[in-house]
């Protein structure tokens, strides 16, 4: 038997600085704290349109040397926008905090790198309509992304899919 999970609810990262962490997620995804457990140096993060209690979990743990890139354990998490315009945007506003290390095409997911203040690294991802996965559907090239060519193809369209709405009533 197998667990039958549906998606990945939250997940947790340890910090070296838990306040620089939290100030970091929330310029960069203007995330909320929604709760704090102080016995454990925690913060518990939630992304504007989330329907999850938290969507992030930061735990300081002081200051520790860096684990060097392909150790063992996490690459990346991915968070997944609602339009190619949020791709685009979220990449202007990576550069911007200095966080931006790459950026590729995926066939069936667009996609932009960056690393928070500990050097974690993180994807944000567009999808393609799961109509449009064509040669993709069991493919996962690493091109190179031509964004602005995607934003005219695609500009407009959401595969978020089960989001909180925009503007609940």
């Amino acid at each position: 038997m197998t667990v039958s999970a549906v998606r990945l609810n939250h997940a947790v990262l340890f910090v070296a600085d838990l306040e620089r962490s939290v100030d970091f997620y929330r310029a960069a995804f203007d995330m909320e704290v929604v709760a704090r457990e102080p016995r454990a140096h925690a913060a518990f993060l939630r992304l504007p349109r989330s329907g999850n209690h938290h969507d992030l979990g930061l735990f300081g743990v002081g200051a520790q040397p860096p684990r060097p890139r392909g150790a063992l354990g996490l690459y990346h998490l991915a968070w997944q926008v609602d339009t190619i315009e949020d791709l685009e945007a979220a990449r202007l506003t990576l550069a911007g905090l200095g966080a931006l290390s790459g950026e590729s095409s995926h066939g069936a997911t667009k996609s932009v790198y960056a690393a928070d203040p500990d050097g974690n690294e993180f994807e944000v991802m567009w999808m393609l309509p799961r109509a449009e996965w064509g040669a993709y559907e069991n493919a996962a090239p690493v091109e190179r992304l031509d964004l602005p060519g995607e934003v005219r193809r695609w500009g407009g369209v959401r595969t978020a899919g089960e989001l909180v709405p925009l503007d609940p009533a």
